[in-house]
């Protein structure tokens, strides 16, 4: 059967949020025609592209399943393959899967107001052949990072290293750490994950950073929710799980913006139960900068403290002077021997999959658009993006997004519009979108959208907040125009 050219609503990635968009879509619209794009030969985004040990989510799993069917898993923190299987099973479950068209990947989006239509540009991965599809209503979720290419700085004399460096990124599946002396570089949530991972099998391994992170631990299984799952109906078990997560990460944000000081303490008291007594906790685990001014990081069950109390795992904080053939010479004079260098240096920010964006001729530069309630963009029409929470759990956005979209696509249909555009009305001063001051996040601010110093270009990153304004405000106001 030869595939449709015009879609209804097409969504462009199929991972977690290209997943919540086409089952939102296609139950609340039956007799619409739905399209995924996927450049990759596989559903799952970021957990079927990652493949280095021990990937998993860095927040709880009762939050980031999907509203409309929860996690059921034992894990609250559960291993990326098991993440990857429920996307699976989620898509199949719901038929979505049948609407991927894998290899597929939009380089161009260009709206014509004449035609009321968008006209993308595809690729086809294996063959660069492309071609042309028109849609009425485009959803973009590829996220904010490229796929094809991690983030690595110009380290000095890499080129002269003998041994392995690998960026987890493109992890060799051949890969054969076993008594080697590991570095990773980084401190952020990709090397806390790969280094307890690594650890039994490695001979040794130093995790190298520059500036530490704030770590906290999280019970892999939550005995509360053990509880609840075993003596409450299962619908209601699941709302009453995602409702404590939910207050309980999204109050700790808050608190830690308020109390930053108290927080601190709290942090430091939880991590030192499973550190070793000689450990320097303030020079390696106090960053120089307040809790949730960057994202926090999560150790289920304390893996990396245990790690480091066994010995096998050091952090060194300090700047690296040079590689050199057997490792890494630091700025105070110490050398790191290793076999394998890891480069767990961050992402490379990269905005709906790198495609370039057109209305009427015009090229759309990204970095200078607002965003209207953080899920579509001023002055262009018939479009809406997912970009989940950076402290909390990704889907809780992602749902949300989606009941948004399917409430506007609704109220089109009932009074026969066929365009829809938010339009800023009067001044804005804009704000970083992800409200954190990560370094990759840094890199890439003129290319990311900004939001606006009030309603409704405002971003709160608090679900509280967003329910009310997503989810129950009126979906017209003076600055959204249907025509």
């Amino acid at each position: 059967m030869s595939e449709a050219t015009h879609l209804d609503v097409l969504i462009v990635g199929a991972g977690l949020s290209g997943i919540d968009a086409a089952v939102h879509v296609s139950k609340a619209f039956p007799a619409k025609s739905y399209a995924l794009l996927e450049m990759r030969q596989e559903l799952g985004g970021t957990w079927s592209l990652f493949k280095y040990p021990g990937l998993r989510s860095d927040s709880d799993m009762y939050t980031l399943g999907f509203g409309f069917r929860p996690w059921t898993g034992k894990d609250a923190i559960a291993d990326g393959k098991d993440i990857l299987q429920y996307l699976k099973d989620t898509a199949a479950e719901y038929k979505v899967d049948q609407h991927i068209r894998y290899g597929r990947k939009a380089t161009a989006y260009s709206w014509s107001s004449e035609d009321n239509l968008w006209t993308v540009t595809v690729e086809d991965v294996e063959t660069g052949k492309t071609q042309k599809l028109t849609a009425s209503f485009l959803v973009n979720t590829t996220g904010y990072y490229n796929y094809e290419a991690g983030y690595t700085p110009e380290f000095p004399g890499a080129a002269d290293f003998k041994g392995q460096i690998v960026h987890p990124q493109h992890w060799p599946e051949d890969l054969d750490y076993t008594g080697k002396k590991v570095v990773v570089i980084g401190s952020g949530a990709t090397s806390i994950t790969l280094i307890p991972s690594m650890a039994p099998d490695a001979g040794h391994i130093t995790m190298l950073q520059r500036t530490p992170t704030y770590i906290i631990s999280q019970p892999k299984i939550d005995p509360v929710a053990s509880v609840l799952k075993k003596t409450l109906p299962a619908s209601v078990a699941a709302k009453a799980i995602h409702a404590r997560y939910a207050s309980v990460t999204i109050g700790f944000f808050e608190f830690a913006r308020r109390q930053p000081k108290a927080t601190k303490a709290l942090i430091k008291r939880w991590a030192k139960i499973h550190l070793p007594k000689d450990f320097d906790y303030d020079k390696h685990l106090v960053p120089p900068y307040n809790p949730w001014d960057q994202r926090l990081c999560v150790v289920p069950g304390a893996d990396l403290f245990k790690a480091i109390h066994s010995h096998k795992v050091d952090i060194v904080t300090e700047h690296i002077e040079k590689f050199d053939e057997t490792g890494i010479l630091l700025k105070n004079g110490q050398h790191l021997d290793a076999d394998i260098i890891v480069t767990a240096t961050g992402l490379d920010i990269q905005m709906f999959g790198g495609a370039d964006v057109e209305v009427d001729g015009r090229k759309v530069d990204l970095g200078k658009t607002f965003t209207y309630k953080a899920l579509m963009l001023n002055d262009i029409p018939n479009f809406a993006f997912i970009i989940g929470y950076s402290n909390a759990s990704w889907t809780l956005k992602a749902d949300l997004v989606c009941e948004y979209i399917v409430r506007l696509l609704d109220y089109m249909d009932e009074n026969n519009f066929t365009k829809v555009v938010p339009v800023v009305d009067g001044g804005l001063e804009a704000e970083d979108i992800m409200k954190l001051d990560s370094g990759y996040l840094a890199r890439a601010a003129d290319k990311m959208p900004k939001a606006g110093n009030r309603d409704p270009w405002r971003l709160k990153q608090n679900w509280y907040f967003d329910k009310k304004f997503i989810q129950k405000s009126p979906l017209v106001d003076s600055e959204i125009h249907f025509s």
